[in-house]
Order: structure tokens, then C-alpha cells, then sequence
């Protein structure tokens, strides 16, 4: 054991310093504003400066919820086509996404079907999916109406929520309804069958650059 203030401080930081970890895609197309819905979750930070994501990359939050630490990693995926066969590869163990579209670009609306397809041929049966409708603020730009996001996603069987990365709002409780979502799923899935504890930690990132570690068993 080390007895150094800064050496503590270290090991309180390692992988290993959580209870459950979740690894969470963010997928959409290009330009819908994904990179910037994480770097405030993540970072609280916000600037309208950001350029296409060239492939996929990821940033570490850990989140208390239910008393637990749970550490999730999340990957920001490149919403372009000539960059599809990368980010599907990163389906593969996912416990949620989250699919977004512009609330100012009709086009990414008609594109959240084709992205439930991809989650449907790629990821595990049990993943978890949140709609998001992105830039909410840009009321003077909106095509697509709060009603008919929501009832794209009652069609679905997804939950909604309308978000703004500029403005904060919503993006904390779209992640934090992601994460408790898992929890039940998962908690369900235990219950009917507690030998799936085994297949739970199955869902590690067992195709990414990051450390293995302990499963998300809710």
C-alpha cells in the first residue's frame, strides 16, 4: 500500500476506483452536434468552433447513481458515411446510445431510422436507446417539432428528451436516464436468469484501446 498523499490521490484515479462500467456510443450524422453534447456533459464546456470528428473518440465520466460509482466511457462516433465501417465496429458491447438528430435539419430526422437498423444489426440485443433532438435552442431554425420527435420515438419504443449543448439543457438528465435505464435492464435480465452475471461482464471493451475491467453488473 502506498502512503503518499500523491500516490492516493493516483490510485483514486486508476480504472479500477468504480463499481459498473458503461460504455455509451453517441451516433448521428455528421454535423448534428454529437461532439459538442459530450464536451459539456463531460467538460461543461461549449464552442460553436468544432470540426467533423474524423473517425471516433471517447471521453471518461464517473457518475454516482443508486449509491454506486459508475464509470462511463463514452464514445463520440463520426456521423459520415466513408467513416461507418470504423464506428459500427464499436457497437460491439455498447450498454446504450444515444441517437441524435438536428431539431434544425430534417434530414438527420429521416436518417434515425437507418442509425436504429445499424444499433439492430450491430450491438447486443439488450442495449439501451434514448432519441435525442438536438440544438432545441435554435427555435428560429426548427423543422422538426418537439411532437414529431416524440412520436417517432413512441414508435420506436424509445424514450425522448429535446437537448441544447449550447444552452445545457437536458444533456445531464439524457445521460443519467441512459445509465438508470442499464441498471434496470440489466437488473431485470438477473433476475430471470442470474447465470447472465457471466454474460454481463462479456460486455466489456474487449475491441478498444482502454483497460479491461470488472463488468456492469446492475
Amino acid at each position: 500500500m502506498q502512503s503518499s498523499t500523491g500516490q492516493w490521490a493516483q490510485k483514486d484515479t486508476t480504472d479500477q476506483n468504480f463499481d459498473y462500467m458503461f460504455k455509451i456510443l453517441i451516433i448521428g450524422n455528421s454535423s448534428v452536434g454529437k461532439t459538442s453534447f459530450l464536451f459539456r456533459y463531460a467538460d461543461d464546456s461549449f464552442t460553436s468552433a468544432f470540426v467533423s470528428t474524423v473517425g471516433i473518440d471517447f471521453k471518461v465520466k464517473t457518475v454516482h447513481r443508486r449509491n454506486k460509482r459508475v464509470k462511463l466511457q463514452i464514445w463520440d462516433t463520426a456521423g459520415q458515411e466513408r467513416y461507418r465501417t470504423i464506428t459500427t465496429a464499436y457497437y460491439r458491447g455498447a450498454m446504450g446510445f444515444i441517437l441524435m438528430y438536428d431539431v434544425t435539419n430534417e434530414e438527420s430526422f429521416n436518417s434515425v431510422q437507418d442509425w436504429v437498423t445499424q444499433i439492430k444489426t450491430y450491438s447486443w440485443d439488450n442495449a439501451q436507446v434514448i432519441l435525442v433532438g438536438n440544438k432545441s435552442d435554435m427555435e428560429d431554425e426548427r423543422v422538426v417539432s418537439f411532437d414529431r420527435g416524440k412520436q417517432l420515438a413512441d414508435q420506436l419504443g424509445l424514450e425522448f428528451f429535446e437537448t441544447s449543448a449550447k444552452e445545457n439543457i437536458n444533456v445531464s438528465n439524457v445521460f443519467e436516464r441512459l445509465v438508470d435505464i442499464i441498471c434496470d435492464k440489466m437488473s431485470e435480465s438477473l433476475d430471470a436468469d442470474p447465470s447472465s452475471m457471466d454474460q454481463n461482464r462479456g460486455t466489456r471493451l474487449t475491441d478498444n484501446p482502454m483497460p479491461q475491467n470488472n463488468g456492469c453488473q446492475c
